[in-house]
This record gives C-alpha cells, sequence and structure tokens, in this order.
C-alpha cells in the first residue's frame, strides 16, 4: 500500500487537491464540507508529500528488511530498553536508508514543475518557465537554470559526503538471523488509524476526485482531443523507450563485463541526465539546438532525445540485472565456434538480456508518458500530450476537462506500479 501513490503523478495530485477543495469542490458539493482551497506553499508541500513519500518509504522498507536481528537482542541483553534500541541501534543502521530516500525526494522536489506551478508557488523550476515562456528572457531563465544545477550538485555531494565512510556490514563470523514478525498488541489500533488516514489522503480521495470531475464533465466533447493526446504521448514516449533501452546494453556491457574506474565512469554518466532537473536540461538543449543544430528545434525527434537522456538512468539497471545473470561463459563458447565477437554477442548473451530490456522499456515509456516540463518547452507545435492537457485545463480552473487526460494517466502510472510489484515478487 505505500508505494501506490507512486501511480499518481505530482501534478495530478496537485489537480485532485485543487479539484477537492474549494467552494465548488467535489468535498463542498457531494459532501456539504466546505475545505479552504490549497494553494501557494502548503498546497505544494502537501501535494508533493503524498506523491514523494514512498520513495523514501521503498528506501527504509529495504534498510529494515536487510538489518541483522542479533543487534536488537544484544543490545536487549546490556540493558537497553525498547526505545533506547531503536534510537541507538536502529535508527543509525537506517542512515544510509534514509540518506538515499531523502536525496531522491530532494532531486525530485528541486526539479518540480507541475505541482509547483498549479499551486502558484514560485520555486527555480516555476521561474524558470515563467521567464522562458511569459517574459521570453533566455538569458536569466538560463542563470536561474545555472543556480538549480548548483543547488542539484550541492545535494548530490552532501549525500556522498553523509555516506563517506560508513560501514553497517558483519565482522565477525556467523551468519544473520531471520527477523521475526513482530505483534503490535493494542499499538495496532493507531497504526491501523494512522495508515487508513495516509491512504485515504494519498489515494482514495484523490482518485475519487478524478472520477468526480470525469462524471460531472461526461457529455462526449474530450473524446477526440483525449485520444489525439494519447497518439501524441506514444509517439515521443515508444521510441524514447526503445532507444533508451537500446543504449543502455552497452553502457551496462562495459560496467559489469570490463569493470575499471573509466568504464564506471561512463556508467555513471546515465545517469547525470536524470539527476539534472527536468527544466534545466530542456533549457540546455534548447539553446545547444539554436546555435548548432537548429533543424532539431521544437520537432519530435529533439523530444525523443530528451526523453531517452533523462530517463536513461532506468533503463540501465534492468539490463545491468540481466547481464549479471548471464554468464561470460557463453559468449567465450560462442567465440571458440568461429562467431565474430558482435555475432557471438548476439548469439548467447543478448536473448537472455530480453527481459530486462522489455522491463527497461516499460519504466521509460511509463515515465515519459507522465512527463511535464520537459514536454512543454521541447514538444513540437500541436503536440499535446495527455500531461500538457492535465495541467493547461488545470490552471484555468477547467477541472471537468482535465478529469479524462488525469485519469489516463493514472492508469498508465498504475502499470509502473504494478511493474514494481511484479519484480518485487518475482526476486521472492
Amino acid at each position: 500500500m505505500g508505494v501506490l501513490p507512486l501511480a499518481i503523478p505530482g501534478y495530478v495530485m496537485a489537480y485532485a487537491l485543487l479539484g477537492l477543495t474549494g467552494a465548488n469542490g467535489m468535498m463542498a458539493t457531494v459532501f456539504g464540507l466546505e475545505l479552504p482551497r490549497l494553494s501557494g506553499y502548503w498546497g505544494a508541500l502537501v501535494s508533493i508529500s503524498l506523491y514523494t513519500f514512498p520513495y523514501l518509504f521503498l528506501n527504509l522498507r529495504a534498510g529494515l528488511m536487510g538489518l541483522d536481528p542479533a543487534l536488537e537482542e544484544v543490545a536487549r541483553s546490556l540493558g537497553y530498553r525498547p526505545h533506547q534500541v531503536f534510537l541507538k541501534v536502529i535508527l543509525p543502521q537506517l542512515r544510509p536508508a534514509y540518506y538515499a530516500g531523502a536525496l531522491i525526494i530532494g532531486l525530485y522536489v528541486l526539479g518540480d514543475f507541475g505541482s509547483v506551478s498549479l499551486m502558484r508557488f514560485e520555486t527555480f523550476s516555476y521561474a524558470i518557465y515563467l521567464q522562458y515562456a511569459a517574459s521570453y528572457d533566455r538569458i536569466y531563465a538560463a542563470w536561474l537554470a545555472l543556480m538549480l544545477l548548483c543547488m542539484t550538485g550541492f545535494a548530490l555531494v552532501l549525500e556522498y559526503k553523509l555516506l563517506r565512510g560508513l560501514s553497517f556490514y558483519r565482522t565477525g563470523t556467523g551468519s544473520s538471523k531471520r527477523a521475526k514478525t513482530a505483534r503490535l498488541g493494542i499499538w495496532k489500533y493507531p497504526v491501523y488509524f494512522f495508515v487508513s488516514i495516509l491512504m485515504l489522503a494519498s489515494i482514495i480521495l484523490p482518485v475519487m476526485t478524478i472520477i468526480y470531475w470525469m462524471m460531472d464533465g461526461l457529455d462526449g466533447f474530450f473524446w477526440p482531443n483525449l485520444w489525439s493526446a494519447l497518439g501524441s504521448s506514444v509517439s515521443a514516449s515508444a521510441p524514447a523507450a526503445f532507444l533508451a533501452a537500446t543504449l543502455a546494453i552497452p553502457l551496462a556491457y562495459i560496467g559489469v563485463r570490463y569493470p575499471t574506474r573509466s568504464t564506471r565512469i561512463l556508467e555513471k554518466m546515465a545517469y547525470f541526465g536524470y539527476a539534472t532537473p527536468p527544466l534545466a536540461l530542456a533549457l540546455a538543449l534548447i539553446f545547444f539546438t539554436l546555435s548548432a543544430a537548429p533543424i532539431l528545434y521544437q520537432t519530435l525527434t529533439l523530444l525523443i532525445l530528451a526523453y531517452t537522456l533523462h530517463f536513461m538512468a532506468e533503463a540501465v539497471g534492468p539490463v545491468r540485472s540481466a547481464l549479471y545473470q548471464a554468464s561470460p561463459r557463453l559468449e567465450e563458447a560462442a567465440r571458440n565456434l568461429g562467431y565474430p565477437r558482435f555475432k557471438a554477442f548476439m548469439k548467447s548473451t543478448f536473448p537472455l538480456l530480453r527481459g530486462g530490456m522489455i522491463v527497461s522499456m516499460a519504466f521509460v515509456f511509463l515515465s515519459a508518458m507522465k512527463e511535464l516540463p520537459i514536454t512543454f518547452l521541447l514538444s513540437p507545435i500541436g503536440f499535446d500530450s495527455l500531461a500538457v492537457n492535465v495541467w493547461s485545463y488545470s490552471v484555468e480552473a477547467m477541472f471537468a476537462q482535465a478529469a479524462p487526460f488525469a485519469l489516463l494517466i493514472l492508469l498508465f502510472s498504475s502499470l509502473f506500479v504494478g511493474l514494481l510489484f511484479a519484480r518485487e515478487w518475482s526476486q521472492k
């Protein structure tokens, strides 16, 4: 349940909160309970928090599952009380997981555009868009993008500094114990209450809001626009997914088969595009194409390349995992049979990578389908994706018109969450 909010992108969450509150919101018209309309800092904070907390949940969950229960037993035998064990033994062990989750959330917040723009809270990303699209001041927008990149670099360096020198592995003999399920007893009631409130706020109410506005505007006018937007999104997302998965093969291959310092650096370069805030990446590509290749400016090709660069990191991981499971002896045997190096790879190793490539393409495709800021700045004239339609209608408070596009994005995002669950179940 803690992963399900990932199915609702940040800007869709912001749209749902706007459609939920206010005098004309769902709560007022259906339940007669008028809630103050969220906007500004608190609106952005609530919408982003409800969307991003699963990133921290997933990291902390993985960290807790990797803890050795023997550490708690030793601490209890030394006289520590349960709360002291938690504060002095468990929490320090979770620092790497917490730093990793906090870094992901921090990078997302720095690069977020959809939520803050709908909530009218001016951040670096929103200011970059306003200067570029509204004021046509590319120089000032470029300076803002550079400042945003510096903040992103600071976050990466800070995480590296915090993790440097930490070690939590077992140094003695023996193996770790398997954790036992603990009964909550009377504490289960506040835990269930907390989880219920969290799921209500992050999943149930947003989905109900989308469906409510969908039914309110269900007159058939949106179907042509909906299919057109879906076709536009697929026309950019599908080629980007294939290109990212294809480029991920050589990057993962040299990193796994030839693990040197230079190859590791080359492999990590795939993560630079993911760590770069989307608006900063889009602005850099605009400046580059206008000076070096003007023919690419505002073309579908440039949009596909931007998707590929930004989501390359999502494609490398599954391919690399598949390569670790493919024995290099298969290629050696093919070479001994007289096949050239490339043909030996295609005959022996490539068939074993198909599963990883399918997962890579699915990740990139679903992420590109809901990408908003890159699409805004780089899409061709007349290109209206699902994400752009949700944002455009929500800005004008046309919640009924935005609902079909938001619901379709929600369905595609649910596939992404389903893939996360499928990968976890397959590893058990």
